[in-house]
């Protein structure tokens, strides 16, 4: 497919899916039921927003969504108890599949799900963002009802970093821009016409995510893209504009350990594919800064991209589903 041509026809804005009526009728017509999951890790100060905006406009006014799922990593604040307050599912991820061992990380989490919920189409949406709006999920799930043969819709939006001095209307997207468009941009062309690569907002049907490994850490959304393209092709992304997210700022070092994460997941995916990459040679060590006064010292993080299997092979989720 011509990127032109799949930019313009799988990329959409919120504001075409206002029908929320219209929406649910879709729905009830194709007999699918919609999973909303919230990956957690102490989010105390904006979890019971979501559940309430969420549970109130999407599931009592409008039934587009049956069930919210809040899927927590161990949070050591108040975040599973006010979700379970506001009326969300909650569910300890260590909790879930605990045969299998406990991993720290938001793929662990994104892939606990997809045992744990029930939905044909599963939306994750972040746990952290300000600015919380329905569009978050409907945004993402209307281009799944009315596109039969969409797969995976991203979320794409204006990024201004919020600040305790208030909002910066510039920046967002660093590692996108930094290391992800150009590395789609060497290997995989098609690719960059992705906006926003790594947000954090998706809507996927349950066919897909069961067959694809959930890296743990940092690269699971690269890994997905990759994975999703190869398997079914550019025909199966989606994209929907929704305008403005407001979320915490990461700082520089943290965004270069997340780079360094997705690195090694790339570099896996791609000799996987083939290309002549030994990851045995390739370091699992990421090493930055820091400055005490007047002196530098060297510090060191292992960030090593564990995966967990397609959900399919799970024969625990292949009994609870009949697969």
């Amino acid at each position: 497919m011509k990127l032109n041509k799949w930019i313009s026809q799988n990329t959409f804005h919120h504001g075409q899916f206002w029908d929320l009526r219209q929406l649910v009728e879709e729905k009830e017509k194709q007999g699918l039921t919609i999973s909303l999951c919230l990956p957690t890790l102490n989010e105390a100060k904006t979890i019971g927003k979501e559940i309430i905006l969420f549970k109130s406009e999407l599931m009592d006014r409008y039934p587009l969504i049956d069930e919210i799922a809040v899927i927590d990593s161990g949070s050591i604040d108040d975040t599973r108890e006010i979700a379970a307050a506001f009326g969300a599912d909650v569910y300890l991820s260590a909790d879930i599949l605990p045969q299998y061992g406990e991993k720290k990380g938001k793929g662990e989490n994104l892939w606990k799900a997809v045992y744990q919920l029930k939905g044909d189409i599963i939306c994750y949406v972040d746990a952290d963002i300000a600015n919380i709006h329905p569009r978050f999920a409907y945004g993402l799930i209307a281009p799944l009802l009315y596109h039969p043969e969409m797969k995976y819709i991203k979320a794409f939006y204006d990024r201004p970093l919020a600040f305790s001095q208030g909002v910066r209307p510039s920046g967002g997207g660093r590692v996108t821009e930094i290391l992800v468009r150009p590395l789609f941009s060497l290997f995989y062309p098609e690719l960059t016409g992705l906006i926003q690569p790594l947000s954090g907002e998706y809507a996927v049907r349950r066919e897909v995510l069961e067959e694809i490994p959930f890296p743990i850490g940092y690269g699971v959304e690269t890994s997905h893209i990759l994975d999703v393209y190869r398997k079914w092709g550019m025909g199966a992304f989606g994209q929907t504009d929704l305008d403005q997210r407001v979320h915490r700022n990461q700082a520089t070092l943290s965004l270069g350990k997340m780079a360094f994460g997705i690195l090694r997941t790339f570099l896996a995916r791609s000799q996987a594919k083939g290309m002549t990459i030994d990851m045995e040679q390739v370091s699992s060590i990421m090493r930055q800064f820091q400055a005490h006064n007047d002196k530098y010292e060297q510090i060191e993080f292992e960030i090593v991209e564990e995966e967990r299997p397609p959900m399919i092979t799970i024969p625990e989720y292949r009994e609870k589903f009949g697969r």
